[in-house]
């Protein structure tokens, strides 16, 4: 034993296992500390797609329209974990088509997207992989700017005219196919519902084929401004005040002036032109004496505005014994019964000077009855709106007078919905007595709309 173990062959074995099992330990201990430390003989392979990257176009800008090339596409990449997310993190690559040859011919033509930049153990993969696109010369062109509006959106009654634009033309630069399909230009100023004064504002331009289908073009300035005029027609009529009801017994109405005499009406022209006075309806039935009054002023239904709300009215009045009987001028044909004939009664008979002076009769046939004071919101519809008027007095005073001196109202202004029978108010010259055909008058006061 003591042979073998001295033996030199017995020592080359026992350090041949040494060194091999020193060679073990230590290799293994590095791979331990090879994957600690994230190392590895093998990377990892993965794939990775990043999403909507800008494409850029080389070609000549100065001389040439390239259309048909899409803004952005997708790029899938593949290779090392590490360095995809390095790539997707820092974006350096670009994708790009290149048409700056300056030899290209017009046209339609079809080309790919390269990528550059990109670390060469990266794999790249673009969607799409190619484009039609279409490369056209240049061309600018100056063209004028109409501008436009909704009209609609005006106030009722209100009008406008036609807008202004600054500047007046614009220069459109574009493919030479584009800018010759150009058949507007037109610059839409936007504006509200109720518009009722005048607008300056900005509107953009856009260039249209005569479809009206926007181009693809480039327009310098891009906006411009515009001013729209709205106003509203008016019209300046007199004042009219229309006496309602009864005077009281003793007092005569002398006079009924109004101030101011005039007011402007605000509306469209065709309402405007129906329209030749403003009644103002005064009721004389609680009038004892000279009296002032401020009141408002109707706006008919017709009419968008009025220059003032109120006018102040003047009443003149005098006593007069209670047995006389009055009425005061207002206002429409006639048919006049004829006079008894007087000559033959007093052929024989002298005349003595202060012999009183013949009465006569004079009849007026549908005559026109006029509602007044009507609350807005309501319509009046009278059973009868005519009736006939028989006047007596002095054939002098008789003989000039016509249906336009007479005026037969009907007071509606403390009525509601619904039907009432309204006693008719006389208007006629002074000194006349008077009977009417029909003393009231059935009237059906509904909202309006709702009209059957």
């Amino acid at each position: 034993m003591d042979k073998f173990t001295n033996s030199a062959w017995f020592m080359r074995i026992v350090a041949f296992a040494l060194a091999a099992l020193l060679f073990i330990s230590i290799n293994f201990e590095m791979e331990s500390d090879k994957k600690s430390l994230g190392l590895s003989t093998a990377p990892e392979i993965s794939t990775e797609t990043i999403e909507n990257v800008p494409v850029e176009v080389y070609y000549d800008r100065e001389n040439l329209v390239v259309s048909g090339v899409p803004e952005t596409v997708d790029v899938t990449l593949k290779g090392a974990k590490s360095l995809l997310i390095n790539a997707k993190n820092q974006r350096g690559f670009k994708v790009y088509v290149d048409l700056s040859d300056p030899e290209i011919s017009m046209g339609n033509r079809t080309v790919t997207f390269k990528i550059t930049d990109l670390n060469d153990k990266l794999v790249a993969t673009i969607d799409p992989e190619y484009a039609e696109v279409n490369v056209q010369e240049r061309v600018t062109k100056e063209f004028s700017v109409d501008a436009e509006y909704n009209t609609s959106l005006l106030e009722d009654g209100y009008t406008a005219g036609q807008p202004t634009v600054s500047p007046k033309t614009v220069k459109i630069t574009g493919a030479k196919d584009a800018i010759e399909q150009i058949s507007y230009v037109k610059a839409n100023l936007e504006i509200s519902k109720g518009l009722n004064e005048t607008v300056n504002g900005k509107a953009t331009v856009k260039a249209l084929d005569r479809d009206l289908n926007k181009l693809d073009v480039t327009i310098e300035p891009a906006s411009v401004a515009v001013s729209l005029e709205v106003s509203i027609p008016s019209k300046t009529v007199s004042i009219v005040p229309k006496q309602t009801g009864k005077a009281k017994d003793g007092v005569r109405i002398k006079s009924i002036s109004v101030d101011p005499k005039e007011v402007t009406l605000f509306g469209s022209e065709t309402n405007l032109e129906k329209i030749s006075e403003l009644k103002l309806p005064v009721n004389i039935s609680k009038i004892d004496g000279d009296t002032e009054l401020e009141l408002d002023l109707t706006k008919p239904g017709s009419v968008q505005k009025l220059s003032l709300g109120k006018a102040k009215v003047t009443i003149r009045t005098e006593k007069v014994d209670v047995d006389q009987k009055d009425a005061d001028p207002v206002d429409e044909e006639v048919v006049q019964e004829p006079a008894q004939d007087q000559e033959e009664e007093t052929e024989d008979k002298p005349v003595e000077e202060d012999e009183p002076t013949a009465i006569e009769s004079k009849t007026f046939n549908n005559v026109k009855i006029e509602p007044v004071g009507l609350q807005d919101g309501l319509n009046a519809e009278l059973e009868s709106d005519v009736t006939s008027i028989t006047l007596r007095g002095k054939a002098d005073d008789l003989k000039d007078i016509t249906k336009d001196d007479i005026n037969l109202t009907v007071d509606l202004s403390n009525l509601d919905e619904g039907t009432h029978d309204v006693e008719l108010a006389v208007n006629a010259p002074a000194g006349m007595d008077w009977e009417l055909g029909t003393k009231t008058v059935t009237v059906t006061i509904i909202a309006k709309g709702e009209e059957t």
